[in-house]
């Protein structure tokens, strides 16, 4: 033996016991550490909404059925009324389109010498026969509103087409009336049955349209539909007036159109 190489001192079995068992316990506490955390989150709920995560958004709709609330076409309503096509179609189209700009609407259909009152949102209120002006013709003789009655000839007596907003207003006696155009001269009023060799009132209350071309151009109407629909209606909400061409159509001429149209739908 070399005396100068020292043999390690003696050590107790008993020490390397409890020394191996601390350090067996402190690693598996470490492992537990990171282990159970780890089950803890693949074994969580997962939640259903994030407090700060961005709003949802649907699927989109499948290739040519509209979204929900989207693509519904906006058209009048007629309830039971059967109108005609051409106030079918401007009604519709106006509503559709948005024409008359939330106003109520107003069609004077003089072919067949009615008046149709239409809410903002396009629910008919009422229609009524009326009495139009006695000459066939959409145009307004130029100066026919600075003219004397008694100077009127008989083929200056229309009613005329077009686009117009209603005016609240009164004649030169100070009655109320609804104005379709002041400078025009042309008005919608209660009929006023003033000369009995004209029969106004029977003219208005016979079953067809024939015999209700009398006036000079203005549209008189029923008294209790002048004042329980048309003025309130004017008053309350403004009125935009379609009076329906009877020389030409309405697509010519305020560009209205069946809804939807086929080439409107194409060009989509």
């Amino acid at each position: 033996m070399n005396p100068s190489r020292q043999e390690p001192p003696a050590t107790d079995d008993s020490d390397d016991f409890w020394s191996a068992l601390r350090t067996g316990m402190l690693l598996g506490a470490a492992a537990l550490v990171i282990v159970l955390p780890a089950l803890h989150y693949w074994n969580r709920p997962v939640p259903t909404t994030f407090p700060n995560a961005p709003a949802q958004v649907e699927a989109p709709a499948t290739p040519g059925a509209p979204a929900a609330g989207q693509g519904e076409r906006k058209l009048a309503s007629f309830g039971r009324s059967r109108p005609t096509e051409a106030v079918r179609q401007v009604a519709n189209w106006s509503v559709y389109s948005g024409d008359h700009q939330n106003m109520a609407i107003v069609i004077i259909d003089k072919k067949d010498a009615r008046v149709w009152v239409f809410k903002p949102d396009g629910t008919l209120l009422s229609s009524t026969p009326a009495l139009l002006g006695a000459a066939i013709g959409d145009e307004s003789v130029p100066g026919i509103g600075d003219k004397p009655l008694s100077q009127v000839r008989p083929e200056e007596k229309t009613t005329p087409a077009g686009r117009f907003i209603a005016e609240p207003g009164q004649n030169l006696n100070g009655e109320d009336i609804v104005w379709v155009s002041y400078d025009l001269a042309v008005s919608m009023h209660r009929v006023r049955p003033t000369v009995k060799s004209e029969r106004r009132l029977e003219r208005l209350a016979s079953p067809t349209s024939a015999d209700n071309r009398i006036s000079f151009g203005c549209i008189n109407l029923p008294p209790k539909f002048y004042e329980g629909v048309l003025s309130p209606t004017v008053q309350k909400y403004g009125a935009v007036v379609y009076v329906l061409p009877e020389t030409r159509t309405p697509a010519e001429l305020f560009g209205a159109y069946d809804v939807p149209p086929p080439t409107h739908v194409a060009q989509r």
